[in-house]
């Protein structure tokens, strides 16, 4: 498997083709580029399938080159030392990334899921929404990319009713669509959507509570949603949250 570096730092593409040498032997023939323009002739050229980009170079940007492949035919990895907004964004649009200084570890899991998913179709449409993302938007319309085995799902976060926890993966509930299995935990999506107001009602439920209508106390308590699903509520989560819900409802 064929694998891009393309950072303006020499010492940072010495030590990252080292570590893919060493912990991802899947990856046999590595190359680098120094920029945005030297990257776009060693994609044309090399057709490589594994891209670990640099956000930040001397001739432009990471996004100022992946807006100028029109048809990506390589996974894509954003190598970063942003900040805390810039990371959202790439959760936000299932893009994947690593930090400065590359963590073996990480840079195994990116690999490998990489491999796992070798040709992405909606690249450009993600890397398109990501920038909307990085350029700041009104919450209530701020969307989420959302991936299962087959697609590609791009959907507005106050869309989603709540999460549900299965096993390693998380189940999305909508409004306005089927639900939709993504193979993440819910911890990962916590993490994500709790900056946005969603609450983790239970060990298993991350809630959206524009979408919340009522509470019951029948079975314990259960937080009734505008379509009519029940959402569990822990005991120990259940003065936290309705303290919550009546702060926002003021």
């Amino acid at each position: 498997m064929k694998a891009l570096i393309i950072d303006n730092e020499p010492g940072f593409r010495s030590s990252l083709k080292a570590l893919l040498t060493v912990f991802c032997p899947e990856i046999h023939d590595i190359q680098e580029a120094d920029g945005v323009q030297n990257g776009l002739q060693k994609i044309k050229s090399f057709q490589p399938e594994i891209v670990l980009l640099d956000v930040e170079m001397e001739d432009g940007t990471g996004f100022d080159l992946m807006m100028q492949v029109a048809q990506p035919g390589f996974q894509l990895i954003f190598v970063t030392a942003h900040n805390k907004y810039a990371i959202e964004a790439f959760q936000f649009s299932a893009i994947d990334y690593l930090l400065k200084p590359v963590d073996p570890d990480a840079l195994q899991k990116s690999i490998q899921k990489a491999i796992n998913n070798i040709r992405n179709k909606d690249l450009s449409k993600q890397i398109e929404f990501l920038l909307q993302q990085m350029n700041g938007r009104n919450e209530h319309d701020k969307k989420i990319v959302l991936k299962d085995i087959e697609n590609i799902y791009f959907v507005r976060v106050n869309d989603i009713l709540y999460c549900m926890a299965d096993g390693n993966y998380t189940k999305f509930f909508f409004s306005n669509n089927s639900p939709v299995i993504v193979s993440k935990n819910l911890k990962e999506y916590e993490q994500v959507l709790e900056p946005l107001g969603f609450i983790r009602s239970h060990h298993s439920y991350l809630v959206n509570p524009d979408r919340i209508t009522r509470f019951d106390k029948v079975d314990g308590g259960m937080l009734i949603l505008d379509d009519g699903s029940p959402v569990p509520l822990a005991q120990r989560k259940k003065e936290w949250v309705l303290a919550l819900l009546e702060g926002k409802s003021k």
